[in-house]
């Protein structure tokens, strides 16, 4: 079964035009996710998965410069483009990440993908929305399903939200029971068995994705302090905001968008 990573990009972020593209440490951001997925040991492939759209068409030729395996689709459908990614590249396991978050950690992937095999669920995730919460740092947000389940969101889906965010349809009705203190889980209305990860201690509130300036120059103090590098772990990043605690209020005030927010633009085409 082919475990492959699916990396949503797109140019047109409304609150940091084009972040997917800037410069970190003397690399664009979407080469430091690459980078870092690349060190993952289960990943049997990974790909970008972009929009039709013109406005991204530097993203594909930046794609093709680079030798990124990269995928057009629906522009505000992001679960039909995620979709049609797995189906051509023949994936049975699904790994989705965000171009937005360039300190995801290949072992918490290679940790996720352990854990989903194992439990045979059919969604796993290290972090819901609420009521669920999070225990882990946002930015190193990963979602895995099965290639079956995602064709049956796909086919079943009806709401602008579940589209643009992929996959809310496989958890939104869940009631999660505590497992263990690094798993909970649920099966949910529709059928679907969800896997929780969660890290004890807490340390959900903590913010390592790019969304904003803010957030770029938190991101572009801790590559300048690894020296460029992305071969760090996201425990070096716990020491590194712990130990230097004024990194982490640069961008400790920015919200984050919640499950309904949806980009207006595909809710009037």
């Amino acid at each position: 079964m082919r475990t492959i990573a699916i990396i949503q990009a797109r140019l047109g972020s409304s609150r940091l035009p084009g972040k997917v593209l800037l410069d970190i440490a003397g690399q664009p951001m979407l080469s430091r996710v690459v980078a870092r997925l690349r060190r993952s040991a289960l990943l049997d492939g990974l790909v970008v998965a972009t929009t039709v759209d013109a406005s991204d068409n530097p993203l594909v030729e930046f794609c093709r410069e680079r030798g990124y395996d990269c995928l057009r689709g629906s522009q505000f459908d992001v679960l039909d483009r995620y979709y049609q990614a797995a189906k051509k590249l023949q994936a049975g396991r699904v790994v989705r990440i965000t171009a937005d978050c360039p300190v995801i950690d290949p072992l918490l992937v290679d940790q996720a993908v352990q854990e989903f095999a194992r439990s045979g669920v059919d969604f796993a995730a290290n972090r819901l929305p609420p009521p669920f919460g999070r225990t882990f740092p946002i930015g190193l947000d990963l979602e895995i399903c099965s290639f079956d389940a995602l064709e049956r969101a796909w086919q079943e889906a009806d709401q602008a939200y579940q589209r643009e965010h992929v996959m809310p349809y496989f958890y939104e009705d869940a009631t999660l029971e505590i497992i263990s203190p690094t798993l909970s889980g649920a099966t949910t209305g529709r059928g679907f068995k969800v896997l929780l990860l969660n890290h004890v201690p807490d340390y959900g509130a903590l913010r390592w994705t790019v969304d904003t300036p803010a957030d770029l120059e938190f991101m572009r103090q801790v590559y300048a302090y690894f020296g460029g590098r992305d071969d760090f772990s996201w425990l070096d990043v716990l020491s590194l905001v712990q130990t230097n605690p004024e990194l982490a209020r640069l961008n400790a005030g920015e919200k984050h968008k919640t499950l309904r927010e949806i980009d207006e633009r595909g809710a009037q085409a």
